[in-house]
């Protein structure tokens, strides 16, 4: 007898037509045939909730829709690109100020090689006695000192103004000055 449900016994189904049919469809498909006098084979009670079985379900994955599924995924490779482009862009420009350093470092570099070179210069004493009658106009005790003006010059100085030509041949101390105090041109 089959198992009560609940205190109830199941129905049993009315002879029909169709229930006399299938022994003899099921014997020329050579399934076992239940005797008329045997109860129908019990089926499994039916869920009260159409989404307990799985097969109800029209979601994929953790029960979402396609659409939802869509949204997660788009919310989740937006996060990921956002995680990534802070430090992609903090990198990017932590290496831009990396080689702009190193151009100035190879810049100063060079500077002080020039530096090294003009210190040796002038670590001989002929050169910087050199240096004091050219750009400082100096004299040794005895010597005459003189200018040689040539031609090409006198029309430069016909052009310019006369105080232009006295600052032209004042020493460089007095330009100095001039240019602190304000005076001359």
């Amino acid at each position: 007898m089959p198992e009560r449900e609940h205190g109830r016994q199941p129905r049993r189904r009315q002879d029909t037509s169709s229930q006399r049919r299938r022994p003899d469809r099921a014997r020329r498909e050579g399934k076992p045939v239940a005797s008329q006098q045997d109860q129908p084979a019990a089926r499994p009670p039916r869920p009260r909730n159409p989404r307990q079985d799985g097969k109800t379900r029209t979601g994929g994955a953790f029960g979402l829709s396609a659409t939802r599924q869509a949204a997660v995924l788009a919310m989740v490779v937006c996060a990921l690109a956002l995680s990534v482009a802070v430090p992609l862009r903090t990198y990017l420009t932590q290496h831009a100020q990396v080689e702009q350093e190193l151009a100035q470092q190879a810049k100063l570099e060079q500077q002080a090689a020039q530096l090294e070179q003009r210190k040796q210069q002038l670590a001989d004493p002929a050169q910087i006695q050199a240096e004091a009658r050219s750009r400082l106009g100096m004299v040794m005790p005895g010597e005459t000192p003189y200018t040689v003006q040539l031609p090409g010059d006198g029309q430069q100085g016909g052009q310019r103004g006369p105080a232009q030509q006295q600052a032209n041949n004042s020493p460089w101390f007095e330009h100095l000055w001039d240019s602190i105090t304000g005076g001359g041109s």
